[in-house]
C-alpha cells in the first residue's frame, strides 16, 4: 500500500503557490497551506482547488500560521507529518521591503531559518525525511553583471528582500 505523499506550502494564496498547489493536487498528493490570518480571506488564487476542510476526501488544507512565529512552524509540521516542504512564503514587496526592512528580514530570512529549524526539529523527533524547496528572486541577482544568468552568477541583492532572500538560499 503506498501512502499518499503530504506537502506543506507556505505562500500557498500567492502565484506561484496556488500553481503549485494545483499541480501537486493533480499529482494525488495531500496539500497544506499556510497561511497569515487576516481580516479578509484571501484566497482567491485557490478558490478553484479549495475544497471544503470537512470532506471526507478533502486533500487541500488550510492552516493560519507565520513564518515570524516558530512554535506554531512546529506544531505544524507535527501535526501534518509532510514528505516535502515549499517555502514560497514572503514579504515579497521589493518598495515595501525599503519601508519596513526588519519586518522583510524577519519574514524572508528569519522566516526561512525558522521553517528550516521546524523541519530538522521534526526528522529529529519523527525520524521521517523531509525535502526542502526554498523558492528564489531575481532580486537575488539585483545589479546584474551577465546576461544570461547563470547558476554561477554571483549575487548582488539592492534591496532588503533581496538580501533577505540570499540569505534564505544560503541557509538553506
Amino acid at each position: 500500500m503506498t501512502t499518499t505523499k503530504r506537502a506543506l506550502i507556505t505562500g500557498i494564496t500567492g502565484q506561484d503557490g496556488s500553481y503549485l498547489a494545483e499541480l501537486l493536487l493533480a499529482k494525488g498528493y495531500e496539500v497544506h497551506g499556510l497561511i497569515r490570518r487576516s481580516s479578509s480571506f484571501n484566497t482567491g488564487r485557490i478558490d478553484a482547488i479549495y475544497e471544503d476542510p470537512h470532506a471526507p476526501k478533502a486533500r487541500l488544507k488550510l492552516h493560519y500560521g507565520d513564518l515570524c512565529d516558530s512554535n506554531s512552524l512546529s506544531d505544524l509540521m507535527r501535526k501534518i507529518r509532510p514528505h516535502e516542504v515549499y517555502n514560497l512564503g514572503a514579504q515579497s514587496h521589493v518598495r515595501v521591503s525599503f519601508d519596513m526592512p526588519i519586518y522583510t528580514a524577519d519574514t524572508v530570512a528569519m522566516g526561512a531559518l525558522r521553517l528550516l529549524d521546524a523541519v530538522r526539529e521534526f526528522m529529529q523527533e519523527s525520524g521521517q525525511q523531509v525535502r526542502y524547496y526554498q523558492a528564489s528572486s531575481s532580486e537575488m541577482y539585483g545589479k546584474v553583471l551577465e546576461t544570461p544568468q547563470r547558476e554561477t552568477t554571483p549575487f548582488y541583492p539592492r534591496s532588503p528582500y533581496g538580501v533577505a532572500k540570499v540569505y534564505g538560499h544560503w541557509i538553506t
